[in-house]
């Protein structure tokens, strides 16, 4: 018997934990992380802000989860998206595109991940979400050089330099709110001409 309830205790808090993470990510995709206190987000989740901080003693510690928990599922989505091409050039476009295209779809989270500022707990988690994407850049680079696709270079050089040539490229339109049409189209075109790739 006590093993069953202890197992169903670990449930219930479990639950509990996961409930006021999505509501910190979705009061942060529309308020950014400076709209979001603990206080609202016990709110959202139904619990006690007391709750809150038992799972999370403070605002850095609950932040610094949200923010590994959305960085996680963009880095999920854009390797999805290039795992689905042929070619190197196919793939850095869909690193660009899965990109770009979710961060307008949800500037103000996009905007709280890549640029808000933030505590310093909550910025190393940043600093992991770019060296993740990073990773996976080169990762195509490498393959991209090997095959002969691409020109030889620093792949993680040139990981590095992408990435964060992305997310600057990204702040001012996230900052603001609006992309232009040719937002996406101009960042694929520069990402080609840097890796040294047709498209």
């Amino acid at each position: 018997m006590a093993y069953r309830s202890t197992e169903r205790v670990k449930a219930r808090l479990s639950a509990s934990r996961q409930r006021i993470i999505t509501a910190a990510l979705e009061i942060m995709a529309g308020h950014g992380y400076a709209g979001c206190s603990v206080a609202a987000v016990a709110e959202r989740a139904g619990v006690a802000t007391g709750t809150v901080y038992r799972h999370f003693p403070t605002k850095a510690d609950l932040f610094a989860e949200v923010f590994r928990t959305a960085s996680q599922r963009e880095v999920d989505a854009v390797a999805r998206a290039a795992a689905q091409r042929a070619t190197v050039a196919a793939r850095m476009s869909a690193v660009v595109e899965t990109f770009a295209g979710r961060a307008l779809q949800s500037p103000r989270l996009a905007y709280a991940l890549l640029a808000e500022p933030v505590d310093p707990a909550v910025d190393a988690e940043r600093l992991t979400f770019r060296r993740a994407y990073a990773d996976l850049i080169a990762g195509h680079v490498a393959a991209g050089v090997a095959s002969g696709e691409l020109p030889a270079q620093d792949t993680e050089l040139t990981a590095t330099a992408l990435v964060g040539a992305l997310a600057e490229a990204m702040v001012g339109p996230l900052a603001a709110g609006v992309a232009g049409p040719g937002t996406i189209p101009d960042l694929i075109r520069f990402i080609h001409r840097a890796l040294g790739v047709s498209p």
